[in-house]
């Protein structure tokens, strides 16, 4: 698993339960569009990821939304306790502390 990945499950890891939207993940990774979209993609088609569109103001693109299936959750937290031990972790703020 790349480090690119790892920091998208980490960052998605930080509040499970809440849906994100790709530029949001973007700003917290650091990883531009054309290295997020894909991992998000991959995670989605791996049964990872649940995704959905978030209803737009008018005016307003709709959001294209992600957030971890319960496998997800589990896979994620092995995924990072794995890269952990290889030393390639990305810094974390805990569980539900989103800055």
């Amino acid at each position: 698993m790349s480090r690119q990945t790892v920091a998208v499950l980490g960052s998605l890891l930080a509040e499970p339960a809440t849906w994100q939207y790709g530029y949001n993940l973007s700003r917290e990774t650091g990883l531009k569009s054309g290295t997020l979209y894909p991992i998000l993609m991959r995670l989605s088609a791996s049964s990872l990821l649940e995704t959905r569109w978030e209803q737009a103001d008018p005016g307003r693109p709709p959001r294209h939304m992600y957030r971890l299936t319960q496998n997800g959750l589990r896979q994620a937290r092995q995924f990072l306790t794995e890269a952990r031990e290889r030393g390639f972790a990305p810094r974390l703020r805990p569980e539900g502390s989103r800055a």
